[in-house]
């Protein structure tokens, strides 16, 4: 038995644990939870439990449904709401076989791969995510528009509001946790706010980010409001994104930076940044996943709709930012299409392997874009090389499918089984007759 597993045993006998809630996701990036009572612990490191694999969104086929949960020990935290004592902690998990090896249907897994993938070259990849939400009055009927809680615009500070209580609240329980926090502020949108995590390795970020959901998710069921990630709630306000920045380290040493170049950007650097633009529009799917994700990065107010990057360019769908002297380890890029609301393992994972191929393909970065590209013209976005991200599901369905590079990067079990899901998505939501064309059309046709 390890240290961690002893720390975790020791832990749940010292502070009286009843409960330990054993956590994974779906292909989806749904969280998953079962709970086992403290005897059964120690088993559960040894041998895993068991469950109907069949039953969770894409893990493995109806003939093969017999899957194995085994906790992570490097993951035990309790969870301050459930109370200080016969309180409830939580682990994540690896999905196995039967016989002991990785499902084929587990995101934490097909990250794990990449990050090996990347230490074999010798990085270590790190994130950085900022995550949007809205908070919403409670209603019964959701069909009808959400209310926010506050009429707030960007960083407003509104003195006794409930949403600085809230991110208050949620920033003191994520650190409760072990999570580190490194901003927190009210957003453009009324009733938006945005809490900023501190840069992680990328399978500790991708962790962070289910724990951080599940959070926010209970401090607003305690105070009665409703909290969403979804990523455009509102017509005429922003959407809530998940803008994520990235940065890769040989050691110590930050692999992006290099003095005296163009905004200090290494080779390495380029190369990766190349390779992300290369294989945007294909990973969309993955990093974009609901066919509202399109509503918000079509939706304008500085969302990354077409493919370019930038020096300090919120525009761009990849900006780099500017760089502050003496501070060489936070060299990075940043990412600004994700969803607060994608499965992080596989969104992490593309993103990696794209800046891996282009190291390895070699790829040139094409000129920066100084411009605002919303500003531009088709014929000049054109003109300059820069082509449109997917605008809609079915657009980023259809470029996926014919992508052997997605496939390779999340294994083809899970590649088949996201697309399925995605085209059942779309052809739900196309039949639909919405409350846009009742108001339009319905009065005059």
């Amino acid at each position: 038995m390890d240290k961690q597993q002893e720390f975790a045993l020791r832990t749940v006998e010292e502070r009286d644990i009843r409960f330990i809630r054993l956590w994974f996701t779906d292909v989806l990036g749904t969280l998953k939870s079962v709970a086992i009572a403290p005897a059964e612990l120690e088993d559960a490191f040894n041998e895993g439990l068991g469950f109907d694999g069949s039953a969770i969104e894409g893990m493995t086929r109806v003939s093969e449904d017999d899957m194995i949960v085994r906790p992570d020990p490097s993951t035990f935290q309790l969870l301050p709401w459930r109370g200080e004592s016969q309180g409830t902690a939580r682990m994540f998990c690896d999905v196995l076989t039967p016989d002991g090896e990785p499902s084929l249907g587990d995101p934490r897994r097909v990250l794990k791969k990449e990050l090996a993938k990347a230490k074999e070259k010798g990085f270590t990849f790190y994130v950085h995510p900022e995550i949007e939400f809205y908070l919403f009055k409670q209603q019964e009927d959701w069909s009808q528009p959400p209310v926010p809680i506050d009429q707030g615009t960007y960083f407003d500070h509104v003195p006794r509001s409930s949403g600085m209580d809230f991110r208050r609240a949620a920033v003191n329980m994520l650190e409760q946790m072990g999570i580190s926090v490194e901003y927190s502020h009210h957003e453009v949108g009324p009733g938006q706010n945005e809490i900023d995590l501190r840069y992680a390795d990328a399978l500790v970020s991708a962790d962070n980010i289910m724990t951080f959901r599940t959070v926010v998710k209970e401090i607003s069921l305690e105070r009665g409001i409703h909290a969403s990630f979804m990523p455009k709630p509102l017509t005429d306000q922003p959407g809530s994104g998940m803008h994520t920045h990235l940065s890769l380290f040989e050691g110590d040493a930050n692999a992006f930076y290099e003095p005296g170049q163009e905004f200090n950007m290494s080779l390495v650097a380029r190369q990766f940044a190349a390779g992300v633009l290369y294989h945007a529009a294909e990973i969309s799917a993955i990093t974009n996943q609901y066919v509202n994700s399109y509503k918000r990065l079509w939706g304008g107010a500085e969302a990354p709709s077409y493919v370019c990057w930038g020096h300090n360019n919120r525009s761009a769908l990849l900006r780099i930012p500017q760089y502050k002297p003496g501070k060489e380890n936070s060299a990075r890029m940043e990412y600004r299409a994700l969803d607060p609301v994608t499965n992080p393992y596989l969104a992490f994972s593309v993103l990696l392997a794209a800046g891996l191929d282009g190291i390895e393909q070699q790829m040139t970065l094409g000129d920066p874009t100084s411009d605002d590209v919303w500003g531009l013209t088709d014929e000049e976005r054109k003109a300059m090389g820069i082509e449109p991200l997917p605008a809609s599901l079915e657009e980023a369905i259809k470029v996926m499918e014919k992508s052997d590079f997605v496939a390779n990067v999340v294994g083809e079990h899970v590649f088949e089984y996201f697309l399925r899901n995605k085209r059942k998505e779309w052809s739900d939501y196309s039949h639909q007759v919405t409350a846009y064309e009742l108001s339009r059309f319905l009065p005059t046709l």
